[in-house]
């Protein structure tokens, strides 16, 4: 090991650095309300949308990066991709008779969750 310069600071040959993931997880300068649990930053129109959580953001510090990350971030989606993939494969797919797929109302109400306005109704 040799020594090197990081983002100014001068860092010896053999000194180990530590990473405050606690302090990074509620820096102000990236997350309003830091010291807050807030899960709904993470949804749509919360302060993490524009983050790709696979890449090196260091916003998710907190939750590790690489084999030893947070298993939970990769089996939400993983797991929301297989319950979709399920559900689109063994029914088939309809709206009632009578009713124009073209004016199905997809307008958004906005919660803990995000759902539709009006009621998918399928036949």
């Amino acid at each position: 090991m040799s020594s090197s310069s990081i983002d100014g600071f001068e860092v010896p040959a053999r000194v180990r650095i530590l990473i405050n993931a606690w302090a990074i997880g509620r820096d102000e300068r990236f997350w309003e309300d830091a010291e807050e649990f807030v899960p709904e930053r993470f949804l749509d129109g919360g302060g993490a949308t524009d983050v790709d959580f696979k890449g090196n953001n260091f916003r998710f510090f907190p939750f590790g990066f690489g084999r030893r990350m947070c298993p939970g971030m990769n089996f939400g989606v993983v797991a929301m991709e297989l319950i979709l993939a399920n559900l689109v494969h063994h029914f088939d797919w309809d709206v009632p008779p009578g009713q124009d797929k073209c004016t199905i109302d997809m307008s958004e109400v906005f919660g803990i969750v995000v759902h539709r306005k009006e009621k998918l109704l399928l036949g």
